[in-house]
């Protein structure tokens, strides 16, 4: 016998946790897309539950159904155009005046309600209980209670779902408010012309499309309107201006908001006196004028250092595993065999891919701790601490959102500077947002910070290219501020959620999500890349006669600069030598503009790590045993100067293709996302160049960083020589 089909949406407010219970109903059954025409993300899943097929959808979280955003757009015309059979619509029950103004607007569409008062226990711990009966009489809804995080009430909340689907009498529900004798007669007089619009209204409703035209809703207004019905709107508005001497919009906001407290009123009792919440406590130091700002920069170092601390040995497991199998596909050919096959196979598939696969670790161990402190409630508190910050150049705490955000991925971060309604602000954020070090920075970081940086600096040092990506981004968003975006700033509201202790289950969708898509671009987009950037560095092959009489590192670098690869390296050569770059540098930096991790497929590339490094002896071989074969060989051909010089051009330099493309998408033309990689490539070259020639002035890092073992026998075999010379040699100072 087939089950019984329901669909369910789930709708609510950002904080509610109607993620949480979506994830703790659906599980493993999940699908991620995105919405028809829109890149905001649509997840669904199933439930089997009494002989019922319950496929949830999980709409995008919302404050209102205003059209201030796309997912505010995207939520209500999912409710109204899909239809659901029921809408669940979770509310933080610690919060509940403030939730329940979404409630009201999503009852305005006639659609079967069932209340979800989640994370309960917390609202009990601040002494309120609820008449879930009264309350449901209210909003001819369903009411049960929820505590997502930890299971509780989902089967009620199951049975809820099954109760209203087969309730069919929902006509109450779009006339539950009243929003007074005057603007009740405007609403009459417009439904019944605007019925004449036979395609809106059969989509919309009379009431509800009259009620958006009243409150002037962008989206609707946009929708093209016979002019009779526009005429109709204009009046009904003048006249209630001059009524309540304030427009529609406001009052229809204040007559939700009243009901909402009249709910209040009638529905919940305080059992107990308000005591002084927890969250406050902590908030009087996390939110300190003083300590806030230290306190958010020492939780930054401790997330980097935790990186490196915990990454590393899971790292080197990563690394064996592709020196294996490296080593075995290199078995099936004979040692002095020049196969193009066992070049592709080790040096372009598993040195570009594999390069770039060995820092997973810390791409999980990154993402987990940003989860912790978002799903703790601390990344608000970040936001409204750097509000400070933020309003001296021009915008405000909301758009720290979007960096943050911009931490993991620059695409899903431009995409969120939605939220900010002010043109301005948004481009400025949209036009900065590449200098926040983004996940595929990370692996560029990881390779090169170890290897040329003492165990005691490492944390430091990747710290010091988050920081110089923010401060960088700070002074860039002020300038744009007082030339090409003038204006006033907008007024910063957020809301500061309870602290919560992040669920296992929560921490592991979020970490596997990201970590997946990571995975997924090493063996789709970069393993293509890895591909291409492997013939371009092998093709075309130079002259037997060419090759005569080099030693084998010679031959390999004289082939290198004889491929197209190399001829284009060499040809920007000239224009990246003041930075500190060489042809092999210029190579990956191009390989970059695809996606910058491939900065790091490219250099194991261009280095031949499936080959032994026959330059070091035995006892270097063994002071090295700690660093990957890549690592050895930029220590080999770089200093700690032109490393840090490396990770600064990559930090801030064009961003890669994906980025440009959103940007265009979200500014709408060309002309900005021409002028963000211009301005940007520009910046990297021009900060570079200061960084490598004052650094090479003051005689900063430009030693080569070596162990102990190493700088006893301090000598390098010359690339066209076998004879050895002095390697010169920095204290510790110099790095």
């Amino acid at each position: 016998m087939s089950s019984k089909k329901i669909t369910v949406a789930i709708a609510g407010n950002p904080n509610s946790g109607k993620t949480t219970i979506f994830n703790a109903l659906t599980g493993a059954r999940q699908h991620v897309g995105n919405y028809s025409g829109v890149t905001v993300e649509r997840k669904e899943g199933t439930r089997v539950y009494k002989g019922y097929e319950i496929n949830f959808v999980d709409l995008p979280g919302t404050y209102s159904l205003a059209a201030n955003s796309v997912e505010e757009v995207v939520a209500r015309d999912y409710l109204i155009l899909e239809k659901p059979d029921v809408v669940v619509n979770v509310i933080d029950a610690g919060n509940f005046e403030r939730n329940l103004y979404l409630s009201t607007q999503v009852v305005e569409l006639n659609v079967p309600l069932v209340l979800a008062l989640n994370m309960a226990d917390l609202a009990e711990k601040q002494g309120l209980t609820f008449d879930k009966k009264k309350l449901g009489k209210f909003f001819n809804a369903e009411v049960v209670s929820t505590i997502g995080s930890k299971g509780f009430g989902l089967n009620d909340l199951l049975d809820a779902v099954i109760a209203k689907s087969e309730q069919h009498d929902n006509s109450s529900s779009e006339h539950l408010i009243n929003y007074g004798e005057d603007i009740e007669k405007e609403l009459e007089k417009l439904a019944d012309i605007v019925d004449r619009e036979h395609a809106l209204a059969a989509k919309y409703g009379n009431r509800w499309l009259s009620l958006k035209m009243l409150e002037q809703d962008p989206d609707i207004m946009s929708k093209g309107h016979k002019q009779e019905v526009l005429d109709a709107v204009d009046s009904s508005i003048a006249k209630l201006d001059r009524i309540f001497g304030d427009h529609p919009e406001v009052v229809i906001a204040e007559k939700r908001y009243g009901f909402i407290s009249g709910i209040f009123g009638q529905c919940v009792t305080l059992t107990a006196q308000k005591h002084h919440d927890i969250s406050d406590t902590i908030d009087k130091v996390l939110l300190n004028r003083i300590l806030g700002l230290p306190i958010f920069f020492a939780l930054m170092y401790i997330v980097f250092s935790l990186v490196f601390l915990a990454g590393d040995p899971l790292m080197g497991h990563i690394e064996s595993l592709f020196e294996w199998l490296s080593g075995t596909i290199s078995s099936f050919w004979p040692a002095d065999t020049d196969s193009q096959l066992k070049s592709l196979l080790v040096d372009g598939i598993i040195g570009g891919v594999g390069g770039v696969v060995i820092f997973l670790p810390n791409i999980v161990l990154l993402f987990l701790a940003i989860s912790i402190l978002e799903d703790s409630g601390y990344m608000a508190r970040a936001a409204f601490i750097m509000d400070r910050v933020m309003k001296k150049i021009g915008l405000h705490g909301r758009s720290f959102i979007p960096m943050v955000i911009g931490f993991g991925c620059t695409v899903p971060a431009i995409m969120g500077t939605r939220i900010l309604e002010d043109r301005k602000s948004r481009f400025t954020t949209i036009l900065i947002l590449p200098l926040m070090s983004c996940g595929a920075r990370l692996p560029i970081y990881s390779l090169i910070i170890p290897a040329f940086f003492p165990k005691e600096w490492r944390s430091f040092t990747l710290w010091i290219m988050y920081i110089i990506g923010i401060v960088t981004a700070i002074i860039a968003a002020t300038i744009l501020r007082r030339t090409l975006f003038k204006g006033e700033t907008g007024i910063f509201l957020m809301e500061l959620p309870p602290y919560r202790t992040p669920t296992a289950r929560g921490l592991m969708i979020h970490i596997w999500e990201r970590s997946w898509l990571y995975l997924k671009k090493a063996g789709t987009t970069l393993l293509a890349i890895s591909i291409v950037l492997w013939a371009l560095s092998t093709y075309p092959k130079a002259p037997d006669d060419m090759l005569s009489g080099l030693s084998e590192e010679a031959a390999q670098q004289t082939s290198l600069q004889y491929s197209i690869a190399g001829r284009v390296g060499t040809f920007m050569e000239p224009a990246l030598k003041p930075l500190g770059f060489d042809y092999r540098v210029g190579t990956a930096l191009i390989g970059a503009l695809a996606a910058k991790e491939v900065f790091v497929a490219q250099m194991g590339i261009v280095f031949s790590i499936g080959d032994a490094d026959e330059n070091l002896t035995a006892d270097e071989d063994s002071s090295l045993e700690n660093y990957t074969p890549l690592q050895k060989k930029l220590q080999a051909s770089y200093t700690p100067l032109k490393a840090f010089c490396i990770m600064l051009f990559c930090l801030i330099s064009a961003p890669c293709v994906a980025t440009l493309a959103i940007s265009k998408r979200e500014t709408g033309s060309w002309k900005w996302a021409t002028g963000q990689f211009l301005g940007l490539t520009l910046l990297a070259y021009l900060m570079t160049l200061t960084v490598y020639q004052v650094g090479s002035a003051l005689n900063i890092g430009t030693g080569s960083y070596k162990t102990a073992a190493q700088v006893q026998t301090p000598t390098t075999t010359d690339s066209t020589t076998t004879a050895t010379k002095p390697l010169p040699i920095n204290n510790s100072s110099n790095y």
